[in-house]
Order: C-alpha cells, then structure tokens, then sequence
C-alpha cells in the first residue's frame, strides 16, 4: 500500500512538473514594452480604431499576435488591445536554428523584409508574389533570406520553400535610347548602366512594369515600358494626326514609348511613338490615353508621359457647348471681367451657366435675360474639355500665411511600401519639400515637420501646429490596400472647421491632377483629430497599384499635385 502511495506521489511530482515547465517555443511570441508616454490602446489595429485605454512608457504586456505594422496585446483587466509597433520595442522569445540552405518562393505581396527576425527591427524593402529567394537560416517564425534586394529577414507564413526551378527564358529588345538598367525593379533603384536602342536582352522574370535581364553577368531589372518581347519589330514613324476634333492633342515626353492594345501595363506592345511627336487624344482612362498612332491604327499609352495641350482654336470656338457650375452662394457676377466691374447679378451654388469666352481669369457667361455677364474663374466649375483658370497674380491671398506642411512618416516609420517598392515616406518627403518651396514663392510663411528622413511622432506634429498658431495644416500622405486595381485621391478632415479647407484643396488639386476622385471624407487620424487648427490630411495616390506607382513618382505628377494644393490654398484664404 505504501509502495503504490509512492508510486502516485511520484507520478503527481512528474506532472506538476511537466506542467509549470514550458515546451520550449519555436513562434515569434514574445513581450512587448512601452517605448512613450501615454499610448493609446485601440480596439482594431489601425489609428481609426477606438481607444479603449491608455498604458505608460516601460510598461511590459505579452504579445498575442501581429497585423500589419500592430501588435496586440493582453491587457491587465484580461481584455486584448492594439497598439502601433513603431512605439514599442519587442523582445522575442524564439530560438534560432540554423536551415538548410534552400530556395523558396514569396506567396504575398508587399512582403517587408527586415534587419532582423521581428516587426520591431526595420524595414530594407519588400518582396512580391512569385519573387524567389535562397533560404539561409530560421528564427522561430522568421527566415534569413537572400533575395534580389539582398540579405534580411521576413515572415516563414510568406515563403513556400521548394526546389530551385530553372525559369523558363525569352528574348526582349529595347525600344529606348539610353535605358537605364537598375539593381531593383524600382525607379529608386541603384543604377548600373544604360542599354542602347535595339540592343537584344534575355527576360528572366517579369514582374508589374519591370522585366528581370542578364546584365554584364548579373541578374538586374529594366522597365518592360521600353523593352519588346516580340521576336521582330519594325520602327516605323507615324504619319501626321488628323485634324484634332477633340480640341486635346498630347505630346510625347519620353524618348521612346509603347503603344499597348490596353489601357494597362499589361496589354500587348502594337507600336511605338518618339519623343516630341503629337497626336489626337481620342480617350482617357485610369491615367493612360489611347491615340491614333498611324493612320487607321489606334492604342494606348501612360498619360505621364504626354504633356496634353490645347488646339489653337479661338477660346470662343474651345469652350462651344460647354457650361460652368457656381461653387457658392451669393457669387459676384459683374459687368466686365474685374473686381472693380459693377454687380449685375448673383447666383447661388449649383447654379449652370453656358460659357461665351474666356478672359483671362474669368469666364464670359450667359444669363437667363439673353445678356452676358462676367464670373471669376476660380470660384466655379467647368464641364470637361473646358480650361479651368487660375487667379492671376494671386500671392497675396497666401502672403504672410503660416503654412505647416508635414511629410507623412519618416525614420523607423517608412510608411506604406509601394508594388514596386516605393516608400511612402520618401515620396511624402519629396512632395513635401516642392509644396514648400512653391508656397514660399507665394509670400507664404512655411513650416516643415520634417525636412529630412527622421521620426517625427503624431504628437509633435499636432503641438507643432498649435505652438505656431498655422493657419493651416497639410499632411501628405500615399494609400495602399490589398486591390491593385483601386486608385484615385482622397482628402480627410476630421472637425467641422476643417471641411471647407478639405473640399478646397481637394477640388484644385483633382482639377490639376486629373485622378480619381474618391471625394472629401472624414477620418479620424491623429494628426487631424487632436488638432486646433485648420488641419487636413490628402492621400494623393495609390501606391498599391503599380501604374499609379509610377505616375505619381513622377515630375510632372509631383508638379501637378503641389500646384493643386497651392491653388486649393490660394482659394481657401481668398
């Protein structure tokens, strides 16, 4: 009986054992620890979310699981909470093991690669769908890897390990002067050389926009806008356009463009126009054109690359049939085309009106009585194909504003990553820097939040605008989601007093841009929910999808969008 006593007391001993000792863990489970004062716990892991609680810096809670850039979090009352990575530091509590080495392919897209195995450490780049990388050693739920971009770490969810494949090859030829072929297939890239017009490449792998060569012996990337996989190609010029009946030809900005049979990266390479050569623009859609490229042959081609201009027909003739919509209540119609011409009439927002003529800034309109009166052309809308005008000499309405312009992210906050592995935080940045110096220009008392890559955090930018009392605050900003094919722009406010600065801005700068407009909305994002001042914050495109990508990397995109902003200003203070 004792015997069996012991034997029991023996087996309990065991198990109580076995269970206050843990399995040794292979996840990327750990604690996280509190790097500010005061964080906000939301109940969803995005800054639109709730905040259920706030937590003090240093304080320490275990990590449930990871999303994008938050983490949740086991709060002390037992419930569970999120908060945003780039604002605490995460200890891992993984073991690393060594992998044989092995290749693998990237199942996601917009992969980040790290410094190290964990959220907490940066981020050196992204990998898409389809992309391959040589696995070289496991931490817990992270693979070291080496991959095009170079060495880093990321997720094992996003990696399917499998043998090495040898990729099926074909042949390309460069349809461009002086193609630069680049380390990534980004415009960012590190540049290696330059290829030369009808110089034939071999194709490894395409990826959206770009196509992956052998370069001087190595693997590197040039852009598929300038390369014709079709066996042969024949250079030929197109005739002279037609008459433009439109009243919009383009012209070709780049030294050697594609025509495709779509309107779309993907669509089939039918012919190619040079730099400096016009045509009719008979079509517009998601940011490309489709034009008449040889007689009785049509296609399309990135509107990025066409600087769209006017026929020189009389402005009588260029606005025939087209009319003007009052954008307020109690609009000033006058007698001639100034300030100082007396009221004839007035006329109330959404009121239409045929246009006769434009002077200037002003459109000649016709009223109701058969006569003509005269409307300021920065106060209306036009219908399409019309010149939306611009208020002459107009620094005045921005002298002595104090304006806040704060550039998106920066330092450990890279933002949104591209398709093609642009980072938001560089390109909010470089907007940034040319809005500035625009509204400079402009008389206008400017002020950066950051004006080099540094971590600037929400709370700083908001008491910046207070501490300088702005009249009024800007925050640039590029969109990514989970659908390629979504893209447009977007302008958030969050306060009643910040709509009309919203829907100001947002309509100058969709006149300038032309982009989608997915309208004026309210969004509760820090920067313009904790703020006094007129604050507002433009998503100004969609990195997300690879054709916006690119258009709004762009010059004439980042011309276009900063001089939308400055007229959207302009109106707002007039």
């Amino acid at each position: 009986m004792l015997k069996n006593k012991q034997l029991y007391l023996l087996l309990c001993l065991i198990l109580f054992i076995s269970v206050i000792t843990p399995a040794k863990q292979t996840s990327a489970a750990g604690t996280i620890t509190i790097s500010v004062e005061d964080l906000n716990v939301r109940e969803g892991p995005g800054l639109s979310y709730k905040v259920i609680e706030k937590v003090q810096k240093n304080k320490q809670f275990t990590l449930v699981k990871e999303q994008g850039d938050w983490y949740q979090i086991k709060l002390s009352s037992g419930k569970n909470g999120w908060v945003a990575n780039w604002l605490v530091s995460k200890k891992e509590t993984a073991t690393t093991s060594k992998a044989t080495s092995q290749n693998g392919t990237i199942t996601g897209n917009n992969v980040r690669v790290r410094t190290g195995a964990g959220t907490s450490y940066q981020v050196v780049g992204s990998l898409n769908k389809g992309d391959t990388v040589e696995v070289l050693e496991q931490n817990g739920n992270w693979l070291k890897i080496n991959a095009r971009i170079g060495k880093g770490w990321i997720s094992k969810d996003y990696v399917q390990t499998n043998k090495a494949q040898t990729a099926a090859t074909k042949s390309g030829k460069v349809t461009a002067s002086n193609l630069n072929v680049r380390s990534t297939p980004a415009l960012n890239g590190k540049v290696l050389g330059k290829l030369a017009k009808g110089t034939t490449v071999t194709i490894h792998s395409e990826k959206t926009g770009w196509v992956e060569i052998t370069f001087n012996g190595q693997r590197a990337w040039v852009s598929s806008e300038f390369v014709s996989s079709q066996s042969t190609t024949t250079s030929t010029t197109p005739s002279t356009p037609t008459t433009n009946t439109t009243g919009v030809s383009g012209k070709v900005t780049a030294t050697s463009l594609n025509v495709r049979s779509k309107g779309d990266l993907s669509g089939q390479v039918v012919g190619n126009v040079s730099k400096g050569q016009s045509f009719k623009i008979l079509e517009e859609a998601n940011n490309w054109v489709k034009i008449e490229y040889k007689t009785g042959k049509t296609g399309w081609v990135a509107s990025w690359y066409i600087e769209k201009s006017t026929s020189t027909s009389s402005s009588s003739d260029s606005v025939k049939n087209s009319t003007l919509t009052i954008d307020n209540n109690g609009t000033n119609i006058r007698s001639s085309a100034s300030l100082n011409a007396s009221v004839i009439a007035r006329a109330d927002a959404g009121q239409t009106f045929s246009i006769v003529k434009i002077h200037n800034d002003w459109y000649e309109i016709k009223l109701a009585n058969g006569k003509s009166g005269f409307v300021a052309g920065w106060i209306v809308s036009v219908s399409s194909g019309v010149p939306q005008v611009e208020k002459n000499n107009s620094s005045s309405d921005l002298k002595n504003k104090k304006i806040l312009i704060d550039p998106g992210h920066g330092g450990r906050d890279s933002g949104t990553i591209g398709a093609q592995g642009s980072l938001e935080k560089q390109l909010t940045l470089k907007t940034g820097q040319l809005l500035y110096n625009k509204l400079k220009a402009r008389g206008a008392n400017v002020l950066l939040t950051r004006s080099n890559d540094q971590y600037v955090s929400l709370a700083t930018r908001v008491s910046m605008a207070h501490y300088q009392n702005a009249d009024a605050f800007i925050s640039i900003h590029f969109d990514s989601i989970n659908d390629r094919t979504v893209r447009g722009m977007t302008s958030y406010y969050y306060h009643s007093y910040q709509k009309d600065l919203a829907q100001t801005v947002h309509k100058a700068t969709i006149a300038q841009t032309k982009m989608k407009d997915r309208g004026v909305r309210q969004g509760n994002y820090h920067v313009i929910r904790e703020n006094r001042q007129d604050a507002i914050l433009l998503e100004l495109g969609y990195l997300s999808n690879p054709t916006e990508e690119m258009l709004v990397k762009t010059s004439q995109y980042q011309d276009q969008v900063t001089n939308g902003i400055v007229q959207g200003l302009n109106n707002y203070f007039n």
